[in-house]
């Protein structure tokens, strides 16, 4: 690597380090294209300061009187779901999808009212609406719902996982909250039935 004499990089090599690093994700990713998605491990970055920043700080506080058990906010502007244990011993965060849609988000109070483990599905009927070639899907790698499903006191409103990677960090659900598999997986044992739940 060439220097010029004060010791700092020549523009030519700083250029070529920084072009690199761009195309480390795409020959990363390239290495797995004749893999199915669900195969495939998630390419997460590095932690950075702008990607933490990205997640809106929240406090319980702001939205409920008591923490006397396991509260859950999650953010559908930031992407992002906020766990306190029961008066605030534990505190995680987690990225999520969000809703496709603002006709698609439900926003307010609710509650885990279900758990299931290795959870089937089945499309709702405006789902089939939009595509008729939806049909039931049980448990397993290409289910919708992943590993782990929480079931809220809302019809069809669930905190999910997802096989899809691709899906986290952006609007791409039809109305739940969707996690990693691994994460849900924490979360679940997380969070009893009863849990209190805000959507924002």
């Amino acid at each position: 690597m060439s220097q010029d004499r004060s010791g700092h990089l020549s523009r030519r090599s700083a250029l070529l380090l920084g072009g690199a690093a761009l195309c480390a994700p795409a020959i990363a990713r390239a290495a797995t294209q004749d893999i199915p998605m669900a195969q495939q491990p998630a390419i997460v970055a590095a932690p950075s300061r702008h990607n933490i920043s990205a997640f809106r700080e929240i406090h319980w506080q702001d939205h409920f009187d008591r923490l006397d058990r396991v509260t859950l906010i999650a953010d559908t502007h930031s992407k992002a779901l906020h766990y306190w244990a029961v008066d605030g011993a534990d505190y995680r965060l987690y990225p999520t999808s969000v809703p496709m849609t603002d006709a698609l988000t439900k926003r307010g109070y609710t509650e885990i009212v279900r758990k299931k483990v290795g959870p089937d599905w089945t499309p709702t009927k405006s789902m089939l609406e939009k595509d008729p070639s939806l049909h039931y899907m049980p448990p397993g790698p290409d289910n919708p719902l992943g590993t782990r499903a929480m079931y809220l006191s809302w019809p069809a409103y669930i905190i999910h996982g997802t096989h899809d990677t691709r899906k986290i960090g952006r609007r791409s659900s039809s109305g739940c909250i969707g996690l990693y598999n691994e994460q849900v997986e924490q979360l679940f044992e997380l969070c009893p039935v009863g849990s209190q739940v805000k959507i924002l």
